[in-house]
């Protein structure tokens, strides 16, 4: 393994992406209580709040998930000359270190518009980690990094726009 600080995995975004989540949910609620507004006269509109309180609800959770996704993953050499560890970092500023034997499996899933690849990466105790979209990092070094995972990568499973498959 190496013994210097080497990249792994490293996503085109790291932000928290707050800006357009809050210009979003702010753009969705002046909708819907215009829409509410203009229908509150003629008849019973509180679809209006129930479409408002899903669609927070939907957003709310997606924040919560995206915070847990990956933007950097990283090999780094272990205290007092001990074995190299993993050191992931995900967006919410979370970094964990991991032995890099108990990484099982890790997919890498090409974009074919794109040039860009979406981590999964699965550790010991069936703890699935996802990682933002970011450039495609070569296999080799996964797998001389972690050598018990089993290193794959796939194609992505929808076609190219415009073009019939």
């Amino acid at each position: 393994m190496a013994a210097s600080e080497d990249v792994l995995w490293d996503a085109d975004d790291k932000s928290m992406q707050m800006v357009p989540r809050l210009r979003r949910i702010g753009v969705t609620a002046g909708c819907l209580g215009f829409l509410g507004l203009a229908l509150w006269t003629d008849s019973d509109a509180t679809w209006v709040l129930y479409a408002g309180a899903f669609y927070l609800l939907g957003e709310i959770a997606y924040w919560a998930w995206d915070r847990r996704r990956l933007v950097e993953a990283r090999i780094v050499p272990g205290e007092a000359d001990g074995p190299a560890r993993l050191r992931l970092r995900r967006v919410g500023g979370q970094i964990t270190e991991h032995d890099p034997h108990h990484v099982v499996r890790v997919v890498l899933i090409h974009d074919n518009v794109h040039d860009l690849a979406k981590l999964r990466l699965s550790l010991h105790g069936r703890q699935l980690l996802f990682g933002r979209p970011g450039r495609p990092p070569g296999l080799t070094t996964w797998r001389h990094t972690c050598p018990k995972a089993k290193v794959s990568n796939r194609a992505a499973q929808w076609g190219m726009p415009g073009i019939p498959d």
